[in-house]
């Protein structure tokens, strides 16, 4: 499946019928239903933030928000059933046929992108330059694989890749173009940060399947693999060794269910006015993931000092 297929938009004429004006006088005045909006709130921080702003916002409005803890993957099944409503960071390029499946039924619905501009792929630290002369080229780890390696995958290269649930991205590369490399999944964001600092820290090889916006790149200098540009996307699962174009690159999209036009119209037209940029959410990741703060706490900040950029997603 290609990233293009995945991606959609609210109709024009049903976000002309959603929009409402609210001046901020008016936010708490009459939600069209006290039920509880159910916000996806994924496993990684940037997500964390995007899911509390929006249910500030939201609250803000006089809803009733319910945040529930859901798995990247298993949620999307969740809103196409109509047991969550809404998660407004999903990032398109790590999603199931649940998805694109439940967009064609028109049971979850793309409520456009969230503005961030997202880069994944494979990082190391400078460093590593020097054991892998020809690096950031992708074929220069044919030859230095062992460079790379832990005495648990010698002579193949060592891998962190994504968690278990986040998709196997980073094993169909690695198979498609045949390269020596083992992926070990990352147990979580944190154990895959902490890995990499400890390596960095100690000189160590490390390869790490990784994502932009995030505060690690403010804090440490990381180099990414280059692969081959193409005209068109990125198959990942079909590329070949010597034309490889490693990762399609994500849009980050805002998801809600079927439900949630129709029964919070306000909401739904304000979900696709809300936007959030790398320099926003980098900034609160810093705040939560560095400083010891809770997302919740940032997220409720954020809102409380960017009333003039939230307010024009009320019009």
């Amino acid at each position: 499946m290609t990233t293009k297929n995945k991606r959609l938009s609210l109709m024009a004429a049903a976000l002309g019928a959603m929009t409402m004006v609210m001046p901020s006088g008016a936010l708490a005045e009459a939600p069209e239903s006290p039920d509880p909006i159910r916000i996806a709130v994924n496993e990684w921080t940037g997500q964390v933030l995007s899911a509390n702003i929006a249910g500030e916002v939201l609250k803000k409005m006089g809803y009733n928000v319910e945040m529930v803890i859901a798995g990247a993957l298993p949620q999307l099944a969740a809103i196409g059933q109509g047991e969550l409503d809404l998660n407004p960071e999903v990032w398109d390029n790590s999603v199931t046929e649940a998805y694109t499946n439940g967009i064609a039924s028109g049971d979850i619905v793309v409520a456009g992108e969230l503005g961030l501009e997202p880069r994944e792929g494979w990082i190391y630290p400078p460093y590593m330059q020097e054991l892998c002369p020809g690096l950031p080229a992708y074929q220069a780890l044919y030859d230095c694989a062992q460079a790379f390696g832990s005495a648990e995958t010698f002579p193949n290269g060592r891998l962190v890749g994504y968690p278990a649930d986040w998709g196997t991205r980073d094993i169909d590369v690695v198979t498609a173009i045949g390269l020596p490399f083992n992926v070990v999944p990352g147990g979580s964001e944190g154990a895959m940060l902490a890995e990499l600092k400890g390596a960095i820290a100690a000189k160590e090889p490390v390869l790490m399947m990784f994502w932009q916006p995030h505060w690690i790149f403010a804090e440490e200098e990381l180099n990414w693999v280059e692969w081959n540009k193409i005209e068109g996307e990125c198959v990942e699962e079909t590329q070949a060794k010597d034309t490889a174009c490693g990762f399609a690159q994500a849009h980050v999209q805002k998801v809600q269910g079927r439900a949630l036009a129709d029964k919070w119209p306000a909401a739904s037209a304000m979900i696709a006015k809300f936007t959030l940029t790398n320099k926003d959410q980098n900034a609160m990741i810093l705040e939560v993931d560095q400083k010891g703060r809770t997302a919740e706490e940032v997220a409720m900040e954020w809102v409380a000092t960017n009333e003039a950029i939230w307010s024009t997603w009320l019009q």
